[in-house]
């Protein structure tokens, strides 16, 4: 008898199921790009105004951390060669480890290829069967994922509501409590209440897991973070707190860290599987975030430059939303979310916009809530003035006409 494949397969059923991501304004698509100088990106061949960046600083091109980075590659190659516990922990990832721990004044720092390798190994790595995690309802998919890895017990909390953590911190019998929450939210653009948080972890004996990705570099004095924001860093440091950042965005290579007290983060070097079974971040990286921990220091201007294009959006697009309908979130963050919310509707404002030469991209579920899709508009030093005056222009030219006649 000869086996014979099955005529109805399940991988019969792929077309039809991204068919049904087409018929619901759910299908991404890449767009192969390439810099074009400043906020243009070359997009397909076309020159493109660009909001998709989380270059915040408008690092990611600098010549100094581009030079650094050749001459890592010079002096180390182009590869680590195994993970960091065999021998791929360059110098250059040894010195890293170090300046950034000093950069935001916490003990140790453990230094990872990516953000999201980190925050779904160390969330294992801290809790596990038996154990409880509460998460804010708009956490990263990183810190999600990781949660559901653990396998703890995990507690939903409503976002930014501290009453409804604080009831289910209180409720729970588990032993070891860890609570985990973007400390600058990436589609919203809020910040959370850390200080609050802490205060919590601090009554429930519990750990708090910030996850600044989009926070390192922008938020604080000379860009140290949010927890330097709120004078949690230093000598004001709190064994409860560990810190985690990536070093994509504002710092404009790739990877990321965690930082925290050093018995923590030994644990996590030793029990952290992302960490440990995986190969190394290059040292030429490691040389070029190097040379990025300076430039954000001496940033402010960058920062500053942040904040005035912050408030021109903002009040550009006041009249824009008296007679669209469309919502801004509150954000003092440069991500300002622009709330559409059918996705059709978010897909066809982002088509009209790229039709005129700007890219911004729209942001639908499951990234976002049902009936919440949006425009994230993700602002950059590198952008001027008039950039965000062609924006606004633009978009006042797509909106609709909702608002009421008088007497209506």
């Amino acid at each position: 008898m000869t086996n014979r494949p099955p005529t109805d397969s399940w991988l019969d059923e792929i077309p039809a199921r991204i068919g049904a991501l087409d018929a619901a304004h759910l299908r991404r698509r890449r767009r192969a790009v390439e810099p074009a100088g400043g906020a243009l990106l070359r997009v397909d061949g076309r020159d493109m105004l660009a909001f998709c960046s989380n270059d915040y600083l408008g690092l990611a091109s600098h010549p100094e951390m581009a030079e650094a980075a050749c001459e890592g590659a010079r002096r180390f190659g182009v590869g680590a060669g195994a993970s960091p516990l065999v021998s791929g922990h360059s110098t250059a990832n040894e010195a890293l480890e170090e300046e950034l721990a000093a950069f935001v004044g916490l003990p140790r720092a453990l230094y990872f290829y990516a953000g999201y390798a980190t925050n779904i190994g160390i969330v294992p790595a801290l809790v596990g069967d038996g154990d409880a995690i509460f998460s804010d309802a708009l956490n990263h998919a990183c810190l999600i994922d990781g949660a559901r890895l653990s396998r703890a017990r995990i507690h939903r909390f409503t976002h930014a509501d501290l009453a409804d953590l604080a009831q289910q911190l209180a409720a729970s019998p588990a032993r070891r409590k860890l609570v985990i929450s973007d400390a600058v939210f990436s589609m919203d653009g809020d910040v959370a209440d850390i200080p609050a948080l802490l205060a919590l972890c601090e009554r429930h004996d519990a750990l708090l897991l910030l996850d600044d990705a989009h926070g390192f570099g922008v938020c604080g004095p000379q860009g140290r973070g949010s927890l330097a924001a709120v004078g949690l860093n230093g000598a004001c440091a709190s064994r409860r707190v560990l810190y985690m950042a990536t070093l994509g965005k504002a710092a404009g290579v790739a990877g990321a860290f965690v930082a925290g007290p050093d018995d923590l983060v030994e644990w996590l070097l030793q029990k952290t599987r992302s960490y440990i079974f995986a190969t190394a971040a290059p040292a030429l990286l490691a040389c070029a975030l190097r040379s990025s921990l300076r430039l954000i220091e001496q940033c402010d201007g960058r920062r500053a430059q942040l904040q005035r294009l912050i408030a021109r959006l903002r009040q550009g697009l006041q009249p824009v939303l008296a007679r669209s309908g469309w919502r801004l979130g509150h954000s003092d963050t440069p991500i300002q979310p622009l709330l559409i919310g059918g996705n059709a509707e978010a897909l066809a404002v982002m088509e009209g916009l790229r039709g005129q030469g700007i890219w911004v991209p729209a942001i639908r579920p499951p990234t976002v809530p049902e009936g919440t899709a949006r425009l994230r508009i993700a602002l950059s030093a590198a952008h001027t003035e008039a950039h965000i005056d062609r924006l606004v222009q633009a978009l006042d030219r797509l909106a609709p006409d909702t608002a009421q006649p008088p007497g209506a």
